[in-house]
């Protein structure tokens, strides 16, 4: 019989017209995905038992349930609504071949606007390592996914060369700003692994805003990129290579000091970059006598001394942790990507990245009305959760007419 609270629908409803995501179909709604497929052309003229709507929660439901098949990742989102009286007479899971002939109608751009649409920082002021004196604390990164073994997806994405040869699989490759106390992912550019970081980090660096305090690694220091990230108004505190050149200005009471570095064709050295350098090495654990060198933007220790901006570079790993929930749990393991097409490569790692996003959203949610730390939940655990509420919550219509 009906669950309390729903009401008989109108004939000739469909059943596709309440698939939804459960518990994020609140943070991905009708009125915003309809939006999105206006944007992009992607409003179909005609009926189908696939209509974009649907796949939009689809794909995202592609990345919830990774391990199953094509077929088994609809059974999920129709679970929710075996107990209706129309169930049985009026539905059937499409074939494999719909599923996919749905994906190449709806292609990446819908995921990518979805995505770029909700994610954002979530933090606010006062919320448990989330902010450096008033700075919001992101960190930049890049990761790489394996693709699958297809002509199509090894002629776009290309095997990485490692020490010991090619690669077993073609990797796209991922970069993205992470907001370091909610650990969401709040903006990230998507490429093949031959485009390097720094190129696709261009992608990304403009969503930097002032009153962020941006945390990257060596690999993306470069003069042109740290100008381009300091012109946001952002201040950055960047890992530089050891052998980086730089010439002297000032020595600070803090240990700290100004220095000019200057781009690799400024040969008469005529526009110096000043920074901040600071330097130290690690002598305890398991890399003793690690160098470290950082370049900041803050020019002055009494608003940022040295030492606790290296002990703050340490934030700087939550945006592994975030790609190891995004790759490892999030994905349980799953080696490589199932789509066969570079556009649907892209179509499917949007659609990881939004519901990463989702996830990260709900748990900051819900440690906000505790006063808690989003960061100190269980990943996994509201992983689970997500999953249970997509298949036992029937939720509002995500087709309608189209």
């Amino acid at each position: 019989m009906p669950r309390p609270g729903w009401k008989r629908q109108p004939e000739g409803s469909r059943l596709t017209d309440h698939l939804s995501i459960g518990v994020l179909t609140r943070t991905f709604g009708r009125d915003l995905i309809d939006s999105i497929l206006v944007a992009t052309d992607r409003v179909q003229q005609r009926v189908r038992l696939l209509p974009s709507r649907v796949m939009i929660y689809y794909v995202l439901a592609l990345s919830l349930y990774p391990q199953d098949s094509y077929e088994e990742v609809m059974r999920h989102l129709s679970e929710g609504l075996r107990w209706m009286d129309q169930f049985q007479s009026s539905w059937n899971v499409p074939s494999k071949v719909a599923i996919f002939k749905a994906r190449l109608r709806l292609g990446a751009e819908p995921m990518k606007r979805l995505y770029e649409a909700v994610a954002r920082p979530l933090a606010a002021p006062g919320d448990t390592g989330a902010f450096y004196r008033g700075l919001r604390l992101v960190a930049i990164d890049g990761t790489s996914l394996s693709v699958a073994d297809t002509p199509e997806n090894l002629a776009h994405f290309t095997k990485p060369t490692t020490p010991l040869g090619q690669a077993a699989y073609a990797k796209a490759r991922i970069v993205g700003l992470l907001e370091c106390g909610t650990h969401a992912i709040f903006a990230a550019n998507v490429g093949p692994y031959s485009v390097a970081e720094q190129i696709l980090a261009k992608g990304v660096i403009d969503k930097l805003t002032p009153g962020m305090l941006c945390l990257g690694d060596r690999g993306f220091f470069g003069y042109d990129l740290w100008q381009r990230a300091a012109n946001t108004g952002a201040q950055l505190l960047w890992r530089a290579k050891s052998n980086y050149r730089i010439e002297t200005v000032a020595e600070l009471e803090d240990g700290s000091y100004l220095g000019n570095v200057y781009h690799h064709k400024d040969r008469g050295r005529k526009s110096p970059l000043l920074l901040r350098v600071i330097e130290y090495q690690i002598t305890e654990g398991e890399d003793p006598d690690l160098f470290y060198r950082l370049f900041c933007t803050i020019t002055d220790p009494e608003v940022a001394p040295a030492h606790e901006l290296a002990a703050l570079y340490s934030k700087r790993w939550e945006i592994e942790s975030a790609f190891d929930e995004l790759k490892t749990h999030q994905s349980e393991a799953r080696r490589v990507l199932r789509s066969q097409s570079p556009e649907l490569v892209y179509q499917e790692i949007w659609g990881m990245l939004t519901l990463h996003f989702g996830i990260r959203e709900l748990m900051y949610d819900v440690s906000a009305s505790t006063r808690g730390d989003p960061v100190a939940l269980s990943f996994v655990g509201s992983l689970r959760t997500v999953r249970t509420s997509a298949i036992t919550s029937p939720g509002f219509s995500p087709s309608s007419s189209r």
